[in-house]
């Protein structure tokens, strides 16, 4: 196994619900969407937002779209409103997860930049 960051095999986008935030993983494609089933758990997304996350994650599986929901609870500190956070909306919750680096088979290779939405920039993957 090696490690690459998510925003090899993906794309996201979040927003507030409350005083939670959602983020939504969309995968570029099918193998991608299958290592993201396996490797992406709640217990994994919580552990990368330590000390932003305090509440449970919940993961929601959209075969169809090729993407994985999570709903991060207690995450912007009471709500847009409430809260004195920065980013009280979530907004950067889904670049953050982005930079979250996960396992993947020694085999995988992603799809090249700007192929399927890929987002590894200038084809360099962080040290991958």
């Amino acid at each position: 196994m090696k490690t690459l960051p998510l925003y090899a095999l993906a794309h996201a986008r979040s927003g507030d619900k409350g005083d939670g935030s959602n983020v939504g993983v969309i995968a570029y494609d099918l193998e991608s969407f299958a290592i993201l089933r396996e490797m992406l758990t709640p217990e994994k997304v919580k552990e990368h937002f330590d000390g932003i996350v305090f509440g449970d994650v919940r993961r929601f599986e959209l075969p169809n779209l090729l993407a994985l929901n999570f709903l991060l609870a207690e995450s912007l500190g009471g709500s847009g409103s409430a809260s004195l956070k920065t980013d009280a909306q979530g907004k950067t919750h889904g670049m953050a997860m982005l930079r979250m680096r996960i396992e993947v088979p020694d085999g995988y290779e992603p799809p090249s930049p700007g192929t399927r939405g890929a987002l590894a920039p200038g084809g360099e993957l962080g040290g991958a």
